[in-house]
């Protein structure tokens, strides 16, 4: 299949040779993607580890510290109201479809993404596994009711007229970079049933993914014919350990990222190249 890549792409001989591989093994179906920062990266959004990380070198909250004061409540969601257009505005790029295209061809048993951003199902992605949630939803503290982002975007926007701020950069989670007086004057507003503080309902770190979630993504890898790893440095425990299990049932692991990954020792293939290019040239080759 290493002609069809090339006719699908223009790609490096090594690329392609490598991409052809990979196709064989797609190619039996079954296959369970597990997706990371650098898919997304293509659409505008930054990732921690990769080079548009390393060039912010961002800090992310935790969860610690976001239960823990209500100041750096109101620095979090301050930053994300503004950051929070960024990610509503990005748009799936040819990875997502490339992804998209191969669960519609029946080759896929499941996706599971550690990225919070929707744009695997903005792209047509079904029964999409969001293994740290989503940033599209909010969910209450105290009362634990979950609520759709753009309600609580509508009444922050009501409880800061004329609130506004440069926003120098955008982060991985989706928070704006801002000046610390920027940030003073804005209003954090609570939950409109209890009172309750609210959370974007993601994973922030420091938080553990819900158990049921977690066995559910076992069982899904445990089950595959291959895990495809697309975009993820894997440099934390969250994604790695679905490597390790696949590892330990022997069942096979592919890597396409840009840059080394932990888990590349447990990898059959791996490949070090551009996201969308690659899986567009993976997708034209079946």
């Amino acid at each position: 299949m290493t002609q069809a890549v090339e006719e699908g792409l223009a790609l490096a001989p090594d690329v392609s040779a490598r991409l052809g591989e990979l196709a064989d093994f797609v190619a039996d179906g079954d296959v369970v993607v597990l997706s990371g920062a650098g898919l997304s990266t293509e659409s505008g959004i930054p990732d921690y580890r990769g080079e548009t990380g390393r060039r912010r070198r961002a800090t992310p909250m935790t969860y610690q510290m976001f239960t823990g004061s209500a100041e750096a409540r109101r620095r979090y969601w301050a930053r994300s109201f503004l950051g929070w257009r960024h990610i509503a505005g990005a748009r799936p790029n040819a990875g997502h479809r490339a992804v998209a295209e191969l669960q519609r061809r029946g080759l896929l048993a499941g996706i599971i993404t550690q990225n919070v951003d929707g744009l695997h199902q903005a792209a047509g992605a079904r029964d999409v596994i969001e293994l740290h949630g989503g940033l599209d939803r909010v969910v209450c503290l105290g009362c634990g009711r979950r609520t759709p982002r753009r309600l609580l975007d509508e009444r922050m926007l009501a409880a800061n007229p004329g609130w506004d701020a440069r926003v120098d950069a955008i982060n991985p989670d989706g928070d704006a970079v801002l000046a610390d007086e920027q940030i003073r004057s804005f209003r954090v507003v609570d939950c409109a049933d209890c009172g309750g503080v609210l959370k974007p309902d993601v994973v922030f770190f420091g938080e553990n993914v819900p158990p049921a979630r977690v066995r559910e993504c076992y069982a899904l890898t445990e089950r595959a014919g291959l895990l495809l790893v697309l975009g993820s440095s894997l440099a934390v425990m969250s994604g790695l350990r679905f490597v390790r299990r696949a590892h330990q049932h022997e069942i096979p692991v592919a890597i396409v990222n840009q840059g080394p990954t932990r888990g590349d020792a447990h990898a059959l293939l791996t490949l070090d190249a551009p996201l969308g290019p690659a899986l567009t040239a993976l997708a034209a080759a079946l």
